[in-house]
């Protein structure tokens, strides 16, 4: 992968032509990366700060000569994403289940809240009971202390059955449940706040009967809505007594021993956690392979993120109904793949996209050349001298300063003719024809079996004879074809199409949308506003300094946004400011940078979206990712390799070694095109 030959005013990031956007002012130097997969090698940090495939070594830097901890190098918020073991960049979207012991009844709102507050959240409520179906919400404020927040989810659900509250961190929102509408045109109003409050305190072994019902078909009705709405929580059935029929609803029994043995656990309940080191293969591709050889589905599979194709990578997964046993068993055939399983365990949960405190780096650079310089033009000896300076202050412009916050061209599938992005702007613009059709674009020029599969099913519209041109490796495409061959290629059969994919697949595009915003957004922010702190941005901050409780959370960061005076006497620097991801739960600046979303979104069609795709059960939230990055524990080395030559002085060709860490969601590319000053 060859690194561009000039710095120009006007670059590209990920196909969009913007003003180049760097934080230092180093000339930098030109230089290849991935020439070889072991060139760029990627290891997984988990929550507890370790590397995945090294046990009991921290990724603190504690063993790396000269690397200062990472804990001292680390601004508020990336303290508050340790402590909470969150990324900023995830959507930071909970439900209010906090399953706090707590008794609702106990827990008096305008204690909580404030009176003010209280009588303001009184009024809404009046709003709402008045009004149509809506998609008002209404702010509690936010609240920094975790069991705090777990009791005003409670009491205001107890008090208020009919609204659902919901989690920004650590902001705490209320609207009206469009399920509790739905119930109370069924039964009475006092029937349906006195389900939710007992569907919310999930008391074990207790029910709920409706009142008395001798219309069969209304309580089919209700049942139907009940099975629909809550069947994996609840059960329904009909008694007769005394001559009446009602309704009741019993809780399903979800209890089960504290302690079992594996070998005591029914198939669905074991979980076995490994580490997966992968070479010049993506993610996806290696869980099909270890699907289809243990017998499972690819769904069974979780993972905290996803990593580079081009590289070799160690990564946490955990696999669903497989035992740690009959997974060793198979670990020679995996390796015949060049997948290499190691730490296999047994665990009691799946993993979650995101639960990782982000990634160690061993990269190397070759073919290091300063900018504009031929080396026919100087000494080998004048050129390394020359670019271990380069060198020497670009690393410590991005170790002092950071970089910005890009994704990478990985997020968007870089060299395809069609991507990621303008796929999920159809499915956000709910056209799921031509969404399938952007899917199936060839991705390049080529004529092999993928992309001639591609081309067929364009060419034809025939779902079935496309399938049987698919290579059995592209997992994705041969599901929606599957899909289409058997529900059709209308608009519901392309829907269906994309329902047959897992949920982290479908979601990715719609990710991959509001990634490319967020790259536009960042470079205009600097551009217009430039590498100030300005009146309307926003960032995160502390609500002043507390005590560390138990689980060692001091205090929690919140959005905030900055002030005239703030803005006067410098409080905030460039690092903390933050860019929303477009989402249904975000704020935008209060500057021009705000106006810029809004016609940002507009122009592609987009003013009014809910940022939901309910056909294919989608709900994009947002999330607020920073502006900078920051890397961690960066350390370099600057080599000399002769080449062979003649009796004339032999040519030698200087590379680079780097390490370093990085949080979760940031990309070394992108730190590799500051330190260099060049795009990737």
């Amino acid at each position: 992968m060859q690194i561009c030959n000039n710095v120009t005013m006007k670059q590209e990031i990920d196909g969009v032509s913007i003003p180049a956007c760097f934080i230092s002012s180093h000339e930098g130097f030109h230089g290849s990366i991935k020439n070889f997969v072991k060139d760029f090698v990627v290891t997984e940090i988990d929550t507890n700060g370790q590397w995945v495939n090294k046990e009991g070594r921290a990724a603190a830097g504690a063993d790396q000569p000269g690397c200062a901890s990472r804990n001292k190098a680390h601004k508020p918020v990336d303290e508050y994403k340790q402590k909470n073991h969150l990324s900023v960049t995830d959507c930071m979207y909970v439900s209010g289940d906090c399953g706090v012991d707590v008794s609702p009844d106990s827990l008096d709102l305008g204690m909580i809240l404030g009176q003010s507050v209280s009588n303001e959240l009184e009024q809404f409520v009046l709003t709402l009971r008045d009004e149509r179906p809506t998609r008002q919400e209404f702010s509690l404020g936010f609240f920094a202390d975790k069991q705090l927040r777990a009791n005003v989810h409670r009491a205001v659900r107890h008090r208020f059955p009919f609204l659902m509250t919901v989690t920004i961190q650590p902001e705490i929102r209320v609207r009206e449940d469009p399920d509790y509408r739905e119930l109370s045109q069924l039964v009475t109003e006092d029937e349906a706040e006195d389900f939710f409050r007992f569907i919310d305190a999930k008391v074990q072994g207790s029910s709920y009967t409706f009142g008395p019902d001798d219309n069969k078909e209304h309580r089919t009705a209700v049942h139907h809505f009940l099975s629909r709405k809550f069947g994996k929580l609840v059960e329904t059935k009909s008694f007769s007594d005394q001559g009446s029929t009602a309704i009741t609803v019993r809780l399903r029994d979800r209890g089960r021993p504290k302690k079992r043995s594996a070998d005591e656990r029914s198939e669905d309940e074991i979980y076995t956690a490994f580490t997966l080191c992968k070479e010049n293969l993506e993610t996806l591709e290696a869980i099909s392979y270890m699907a289809a050889a243990l017998g499972v589905l690819p769904s069974d599979f979780t993972y905290a993120g996803i990593k580079d194709k081009r590289a070799v990578t160690y990564q946490s997964m955990v696999v669903k109904k497989v035992s740690a046993l009959r997974l060793m068993e198979k670990k020679a055939e995996f390796e015949k793949r060049g997948l290499r399983l190691s730490h296999v365990r047994s665990v009691s949960e799946p993993l979650r996209i995101g639960r990782l405190q982000g990634n160690h780096f061993d990269l190397v650079v070759r073919d290091l050349r300063p900018h504009g310089v031929s080396g026919a033009h100087c000494s080998n000896a004048d050129r390394h001298t020359r670019l271990a300076a380069l060198v020497k202050e670009a690393v410590g412009n991005v170790k002092a300063r950071g970089f910005v916050n890009y994704y990478g061209p990985q997020r968007f599938g870089s060299g395809q003719s069609v991507q990621s992005d303008r796929v999920g702007l159809a499915l956000l613009k709910e056209d799921m024809v031509s969404a399938v059709r952007l899917f199936f674009t060839p991705e390049n020029e080529n004529d092999d079996p993928p992309n001639q599969a591609k081309r067929h099913f364009l060419q034809t519209d025939n779902a079935k004879e496309s399938l049987a041109l698919m290579p059995l490796s592209k997992v994705r495409e041969r599901l929606m074809l599957r899909a289409m061959n058997r529900y059709g290629t209308s608009a519901d059969g392309c829907a269906q199409a994309w329902l047959s994919l897992p949920h982290s697949s479908r979601v990715f595009y719609l990710h991959a949308y509001c990634s490319r915003v967020w790259n536009e957004a960042a470079a205009h922010r600097l551009t217009t506003l430039g590498h100030s702190v300005r009146k309307g941005d926003l960032v995160w901050t502390h609500d002043g300094q507390s005590q560390a409780d138990d689980s060692g959370e001091t205090s929690c960061a919140q959005i905030h946004v900055v002030t005239d005076h703030e803005e006067q006497t410098g409080v905030f620097e460039l690092q903390h400011v933050q860019l929303p991801m477009p989402g249904n739960t975000v704020k935008y600046p209060e500057n021009s940078m705000g106006t810029w979303y809004k016609e940002r979104l507009s122009r592609d069609g987009l003013g009014d979206c809910r940022f939901r795709v309910s056909g294919l059960k989608l709900n994009i939230p947002g999330c607020y990712r920073p502006l900078l990055a920051m890397p961690h524990n960066f350390s370099y080395q600057l080599q000399e390799a002769s080449s062979k030559g003649g009796e004339e002085e032999k040519k030698t060709q200087d590379s680079l070694v780097l390490n370093f860490d990085l949080d979760s969601s940031c990309y070394a590319t992108v730190c590799l095109r500051e330190v260099m000053k060049c795009d990737l």
